[in-house]
Formats: C-alpha cells, sequence, structure tokens
C-alpha cells in the first residue's frame, strides 16, 4: 500500500520507507556549484563512453565513478550530502545520453542519410542535436511519470543505486576509493597515448596459411569424374589489442560474459572467414567489391565485413527478441505500475512529504506535448515528408512511453550496464520500419523517419533508466525529487547541446563503420532501415544469422546478443575484453586463495571496478583528444593549416621506428594484468570490518 493512499495507518507506518537524511531535515542540496560539477562531470562521463560504445559496442555505467568523483570534490567544500547526490545525478546523464546517441544518430551517416558529419557541419549538428535532445527531455518526463511505483517497490533492488548511497554515506572512508579512479585515469591515458608515439605497437595481425594454394583440392561427389575445386588460401586474425580500456571492459563484465562476446569473435575469425576462405579460393577476388585490397588479409577482412556482418545482424535480431522475451514479466509489471500511477489525484499529492513531491502532473504533460509537436516538425524535415512524418511522431511517442517505463524497470532488475536498449530500439525501428512500407514510403527518406524514431526511443529509454537510479539513489538518501528532477533536465539539455563534437571528432578522425570505430549497433539500426525501407538488405546472410541465433537459444546460450555482438566487432576488440575478463578471474582466486572474507571480498571489487573504471575513463579522454589531433591534421581549412601541420607532425612522432608487439605490447600488457590483479587485493582491510555493496555494474 502507497503512502499517498493509506488504508492501513499502522501497516504504513511500520513499513515507511526512513531516507538517511530525515524528510523533516533542511540541509542545502540544489546549488550552482554542485550542478556545475555534475555538468562538468556528465560532459567528460558522456564522451568518454561515447568513445567507449562506438569502440568497443558497451558503455559502462556512471553512477559508481560519478558518486565518487561527486563525493570527493563536494566533501572538500563542506557541502552536504544531498549537495553530493545532486552533482552524482547531474554527472551521470551523459552516459545515458552517450548510450542512445551511439545506437543510432552513426546509422544516419552509414546509411547515407546525411552526407557529412563533421566538427563543423552545422545543419548536421541541429538536426542530430535536436533528435538527441528531444529524446533525452522526453526520457526525462516518461520516467517522471512512473517513478514512484518503481522506487518505492522493494522487488528491485536497484544495486548500481545502493551501491552509489552507501557510497554517499561512507564519508572519509568513502572518499579514500577515489585514488583508485583518479590515479588509473593517468595510467590510461598515458600507455594509451605511449601505444600512439610508437613505444609499443598496441594491435597485431597474424596470417595463417589454410592449406596449400593450388595443392588443396575439395572434389564435389564420389565418382572418379566428379568436379575438383581447387582451394586453400591464407587468412588473419588478430592479437588481443594493448588497452587499457578494454581490459578494463572485461574485468567489469567478468569472465563469464567476456566469454560469451569473444566466442562470437571466435566463430568470426576462427570459422566462418577461413572457412570461405578454404571453399573458395582463388575464386573469391572475383566476389568481392572492385577496391578490395588484392591480398590475403584484404579479402578476409572484406569476408568478414559482407559476409559476416549481415549474419551477425541476423544473430542480433534474435538475441534482441530473446531478451525482451526472457523479461516479458518485468515489462508487464513494469506497464502495470505505470498506468497505476497516473490514475493518482492531485489531493494524493498534496499529503505528500517533501521527499515525495517531484514535477508537477500538468508541467510534465505540457512539456511532453511541446516534445511532440517539436519531433513533427523535427521528422518533417528530416525526411522531407507530412503525414508519414507525423504519423513516425504517433508512434515515437506512444512506443516512447512503453519503452521508457520497461527501461527503468529493467535497470531496477540489472542496473544500466546491462540495460538492453538495443532490443528496445530495435523493436521500435521495426515498427516504425513497417509503418513506412505501408504508407508506401520508400528510399532515403523513410530511412530518415525510422532512424529518427529510432534515435529518439533509443535516448529516452536510455536516459529514462539512468533517471530512475538516479531518483532511487536520492530515495536512500532523503534527496528532494523536484530538484533531483531539476538538475536533470538541465544536465541533459547541456549534455545534448555538447554530445555532438565528440561523435563529430571520432568520425572525422577514424569513420564510423570502421575497423577503428566500429560502431556495431548503428551499423545493424542503418542495415536494417536500408533493408527493409530501402530495399537493399542481404537477406539470405540474415536468414542465415537468425536460425544461428535460434540455435543458439536452443543450445541455452546465456546471451545470443552478445556472442553477434562478438561476430560483428573486430576480433583484436573482443579478444581484449575476454583477457581483462582473466584478470578480474584471477584476482578472485587470489582472493580465494587468501582466505578473504565476504567483506574483504566486497571491498576487493570495488577497488576493482574503480581501477578499471579509470583506465577506461583515461584511455577514453585521451582516446578523444588523439582524435582531436588526427582530425586537425586532415583539416583543409585554410585558416587552420599551420594547427594542421602542426598535428601532422605531433601524431607523426614515434619513439621506435618499428614498435614491437611481441615485447614491447607485452610487457605492457603484464604491467596492466599487474595493476587490475594486485592494487584491488591491496583493498581488502580489516576481515572485521562490514562489508560494503558491491559495485555491480
Amino acid at each position: 500500500m502507497s503512502a499517498s493512499n493509506p488504508a492501513n495507518p499502522a501497516e504504513v507506518t511500520k513499513k515507511k520507507h526512513q531516507p538517511f537524511v530525515p524528510e523533516g531535515m533542511e540541509m542545502k542540496e540544489f546549488t550552482w556549484r554542485a550542478v556545475i560539477l555534475g555538468l562538468f562531470m556528465t560532459v567528460i562521463l558522456g564522451a568518454a563512453n561515447a568513445y567507449l560504445g562506438l569502440r568497443a559496442g558497451i558503455t559502462i555505467a556512471a553512477t559508481y565513478p560519478a558518486a565518487v568523483i561527486g563525493m570527493a570534490v563536494v566533501r572538500m567544500w563542506r557541502g552536504s550530502i544531498l549537495e553530493e547526490n545532486i552533482a552524482r545525478t547531474s554527472g551521470t546523464i551523459g552516459e545515458g545520453i552517450a548510450a542512445g546517441a551511439i545506437f543510432t544518430i552513426p546509422a544516419f551517416v552509414i546509411a547515407g542519410s546525411w552526407t557529412s558529419f563533421g566538427l563543423t557541419d552545422w545543419k548536421t549538428y541541429f538536426k542530430a542535436t535536436a533528435l538527441i535532445m528531444v529524446g533525452s527531455i522526453l526520457g526525462v518526463l516518461f520516467i517522471s511519470l512512473v517513478r514512484r511505483g518503481m522506487v518505492e517497490d522493494p522487488e528491485l533492488p536497484f544495486p548500481e543505486s545502493v551501491a552509489a548511497g552507501e557510497i554517499h554515506k561512507a564519508g572519509r572512508r568513502g572518499a579514500q576509493a577515489a585514488k583508485y579512479l583518479f590515479w588509473n585515469i593517468g595510467v590510461g591515458g598515458v600507455l594509451y597515448l605511449l601505444g600512439k608515439f610508437g613505444l609499443f605497437a598496441a594491435d597485431q595481425d597474424i596470417h595463417l596459411r589454410i592449406v596449400n594454394l593450388g595443392h588443396s583440392q575439395v572434389r564435389l561427389g564420389t565418382t572418379a569424374d566428379s568436379i575438383v575445386v581447387a582451394a586453400g588460401g591464407a587468412t588473419t586474425f588478430a592479437a588481443p589489442s594493448v588497452s587499457p580500456a578494454y581490459l578494463g571492459v572485461g574485468y567489469i563484465i567478468g569472465l563469464r560474459l567476456a566469454s560469451i562476446q569473444f566466442a562470437g569473435g571466435v566463430l568470426a575469425w576462427g570459422l566462418v572467414v577461413p572457412l570461405l576462405i578454404f571453399l573458395m579460393g582463388p575464386q573469391l577476388k572475383q566476389y568481392l567489391p572492385a577496391n578490395t585490397p588484392d591480398d590475403w588479409a584484404g579479402m578476409a577482412v572484406a569476408i568478414w565485413r559482407f559476409i559476416v556482418r549481415p549474419i551477425a545482424v541476423g544473430g542480433m535480431l534474435v538475441g534482441a527478441a530473446y531478451t525482451l522475451i526472457k523479461m516479458y514479466k518485468s515489462l508487464a509489471v513494469g506497464l502495470g505500475r505505470a498506468f497505476a500511477d497516473l490514475r493518482q489525484t492531485a489531493a494524493d499529492q498534496a499529503k505528500l512529504a517533501r521527499t515525495e513531491r517531484y514535477m508537477s502532473s500538468k508541467i510534465v504533460f505540457s512539456l511532453i506535448a511541446l516534445m511532440f509537436v517539436l519531433m513533427c516538425f523535427l521528422y518533417i524535415h528530416i525526411s522531407g515528408l507530412k503525414l508519414p512524418a507525423i504519423l513516425a511522431a504517433v508512434v515515437m511517442l506512444i512506443v516512447g512511453f512503453f519503452f521508457a517505463t520497461i527501461s527503468g524497470s529493467l535497470c531496477g532488475f540489472i542496473g544500466s550496464s546491462n540495460n538492453p536498449v538495443s532490443g528496445l530500439t530495435l523493436s521500435t525501428l521495426l515498427i516504425a520500419a513497417l509503418l513506412m512500407v505501408f504508407l508506401g514510403v520508400s528510399g532515403p527518406s523513410g530511412v530518415a523517419a525510422v532512424l529518427g524514431v529510432a534515435a529518439v526511443v533509443c535516448v529516452s529509454s536510455s536516459v529514462a533508466g539512468e533517471l530512475l537510479q538516479d531518483f532511487k539513489v536520492g530515495y536512500i538518501l532523503g534527496g528532494t525529487p523536484a530538484k533531483i528532477q531539476t538538475a536533470e533536465l538541465i544536465a541533459v539539455v547541456v549534455a545534448s547541446l555538447v554530445m555532438y563534437f565528440p561523435l563529430a571528432l571520432l568520425n572525422t578522425a577514424f569513420g564510423f563503420g570502421s575497423r577503428q570505430l566500429a560502431a556495431p549497433q548503428a551499423g545493424l539500426m542503418a542495415a536494417l532501415a536500408q533493408g527493409i525501407v530501402g530495399g537493399n538488405m542481404p537477406w539470405p546472410l540474415v536468414g542465415v544469422g537468425i536460425f544461428f541465433g535460434i540455435a543458439m537459444i536452443m543450445m541455452q546460450v546465456r546471451s545470443p546478443m552478445l556472442v553477434a555482438v562478438g561476430m560483428y566487432l573486430p576480433f583484436e576488440t573482443t579478444f581484449a575484453i575476454f583477457i581483462g575478463g582473466l584478470f578480474r578471474s584471477l584476482g578472485d582466486w587470489v582472493a580465494t586463495r587468501r582466505g578473504f572474507n565476504e567483506a574483504q571480498r566486497a571491498r576487493v571489487e570495488n577497488a576493482g571496478v574503480l581501477t578499471s573504471s579509470g583506465l577506461i575513463a583515461g584511455e577514453s579522454i585521451f582516446g578523444l583528444l588523439w582524435a582531436g589531433l588526427v582530425a586537425l591534421s586532415l583539416s583543409q581549412q585554410s585558416w587552420l593549416s599551420s594547427g594542421a601541420a602542426w598535428a601532422k607532425r605531433i601524431a607523426g612522432k614515434q619513439i621506435f621506428e618499428h614498435p614491437t608487439y611481441l615485447v614491447g605490447g607485452m610487457i605492457v600488457m603484464a604491467l596492466l594484468a599487474a595493476l587490475m590483479v594486485g592494487l584491488p587485493l591491496t583493498a581488502a582491510g580489516d576481515p572485521k570490518e562490514p562489508a560494503p555493496p558491491t559495485a555491480m555494474m
């Protein structure tokens, strides 16, 4: 029974939640210094996650690092715990916006709907920013309507929120944890730059001969006159990247999930690519695009790009559907709570204490209506269509509300790092694409409209899940929901205004969809939109991937989606993530051998997550700086000619002319292993101290 409609006061009193800061206590909460600190964090952590997501296909929740940074800084200012919460709340939302943006915005470029996506392409900037901003504001508004039922539900564990709340409560002890984050930001960034400047080789391709070309044959039959096909060739695969960020991701997600993703890479480069090269051998070149390099390594990469990746698209489709089906009970409960909460009256609202008051429903609905009108105009502008664009906006509004609610519910169970936003977005994209086909819309206009719907829903769902976690931390600590909402709205506007620039910087330097910037989810969105609306989907290969996904479900693979993403990503990426998972398991094994109890293992896990988060943030931040250097060196603007020449000289500097992987790269990998395994073990502490909540990511 909710506190707003008590039927049994004694029962309500017995079960009433007691926040850390009592509801009757007044203290500083919404201050501009806390908001500005949060805005700084949301820009940095959002840009870092954009880099990570486009390269590795995974984003990491910012709740835990933002809580540590916010608490450490606000404590230096002698601020209150509720100020810390506002800073963390403002600082986390950039990650949610980045996760939504990287899944869809690059798809416009990959699909050809936007022909330019550079730092000074202001028309593209306004279109992309409008999509991101409308989606993020709607995410805040949608989850505001259904917040109370989810936040107060004792069956939703909110693992990341509980951990963040405990950091704020921990005081000085929690501040000590910041050293694991800050020091390793420097370590990750410096190691990334040393690799770029040639101290060691971060990557290494390994070439293998598949039998002897010209001497291997495949007989297609059992008789003497059966056709004999010449076979054989050479293939390539990659050693694990010496990447602090990839290793950190593997450490955080753990060996089991890292192994599942790596299995996709093994299937792609250990089965499909060498099998096709062996069977097609000398005939392979004539079937590939004319610009394919005339060597076996180039042909192996072409097979992966044009054959394996469409198969992976089919697998991702099945994986996304399977994820949603498995969670049908959670989805139904989340939607039920949404409708029940909408029936609350103004009288019920007036009875609420400070810690239960949030933005007026009238304001929320008015802003939703305003966003809908703006979305109609934006879709018309993007697609050049009128009625289809308005219908697409209607679909966006309805589906967006449901999926934002679903996203919030799922984050309550499993945290935002594991939130299947891409699966929700795929469902939206399919609905919008089928609507365009039904209306007879095709070509680039239809593709643009479909991607526009997907972009807004993806960003809104991601932001909704992140915001619900922030509401839960505020509920634990005793924050005021209305002030949390205000801080979030300010943060999403600021993050939306700047999110385009890291995306454009990375695209200018490396290019969306390239080996350096795989953007797997955006590639999937572009392929589906083009295939359904544009009519150029390689359906036979996608069909193979669909049956492959079904087979994985029948074999009870834990995450078919993750396997398919592993097939889509470069092999060196999934291999490095797998190595990071091995480091996590090695640390757990050492902790067990030393006889650590549950409390000590929890402290080791938290220190390990902070260490890995620092390495990820360090490489991501310095990776963006390097992308800026590369982009400047490629500039053709006359007024930047001197800067471009300087950037070329800096980017061309090499410590060693021929850096090695087997010596230099392996030494750096060993140092990272020692750091990621050894440093967290030093945080075990006294076995008599109580166990903190673990930083479940």
